[in-house]
């Protein structure tokens, strides 16, 4: 029997259901994250979907909403979160480095801005290439090894946290990737890549993980919005940016 193919959202609608908070404030980073991802992944996916390290975002069934998709994360905590309760997804608590799931059983498996949270990242290669059917699709997202700081700006320092402080937030064990280190940990070159937040958008991103009060926040974001909107409508498809997103065909 062939597997039911579950086609991939539309960019607006997809766009439209960013989960960050103030989605073209604080979130407008996000939103370029979403467009990034949409522009690489596939047209349609056949088959089940694997969403390691999805949390409570949900980001994969946003993109393929009538996809099967099970969210593989470490957080137990995470199975009671309104994405993780819809139709058509399933949650599962568990280790990115073991995946409880038997060989060649999933059609695509997605990965955003997981593995820089993951210290041993070869076991999670080697364990998504095992649960993946042959001719599947791996996506993920990931800062640029070369390109990411925070603040971008050093004019953002005064009222930004270390660097070192936000990555001990977020869980971060190594600040990020290469292109072609992502392509060695996958055994081959990505079939699809692109960046996300240039340094236009970078203004926006300091701003949102900076330490001032909301409000205040909201009002810088409207300041810089002019610079926001020229980061967002120049950004194409092979423009450098901060983050990776990349896909490869195995």
């Amino acid at each position: 029997m062939t597997a039911r193919s579950a086609d991939r959202a539309e960019l607006g609608p997809f766009l439209a259901t960013n989960p960050f908070p103030g989605k073209l404030t604080d979130g407008l980073y996000f939103r370029d994250k979403m467009r990034a991802i949409h522009r690489i992944a596939p047209e349609s996916v056949a088959g089940p979907v694997l969403e390691v390290g999805g949390g409570q975002s949900g980001l994969t069934k946003l993109l393929y909403p009538e996809a099967e998709v099970t969210n593989l994360d470490f957080d137990p905590q995470f199975a009671s979160a309104p994405c993780n309760r819809q139709p058509g997804q399933e949650f599962v608590a568990g280790d990115a480095t073991s995946m409880p799931f038997d060989d060649d059983s999933f059609r695509m498996v997605t990965m955003f801005d997981l593995l820089e949270h993951v210290e041993n990242d070869v076991a999670v290669a080697r364990e998504t290439l095992r649960v993946l059917k042959p001719g599947g699709t791996i996506l993920v997202s990931t800062p640029d090894l070369e390109r990411w700081r925070y603040p971008y700006y050093r004019l953002f320092r005064p009222i930004c946290p270390e660097e070192e402080t936000l990555f001990a937030e977020w869980g971060h064990v190594r600040r990020g990737y290469t292109q072609e280190q992502l392509d060695q940990l996958f055994g081959q070159p990505a079939s699809a890549f692109g960046a996300f937040i240039n340094p236009w958008l970078a203004v926006s991103h300091d701003i949102a993980f900076s330490r001032i009060p909301k409000i205040p926040r909201q009002v810088a974001h409207l300041v810089v919005a002019p610079i926001s909107l020229i980061g967002w409508f120049s950004h194409k498809p092979d423009s450098p940016g901060t983050e990776i997103a990349a896909r490869w065909d195995v």
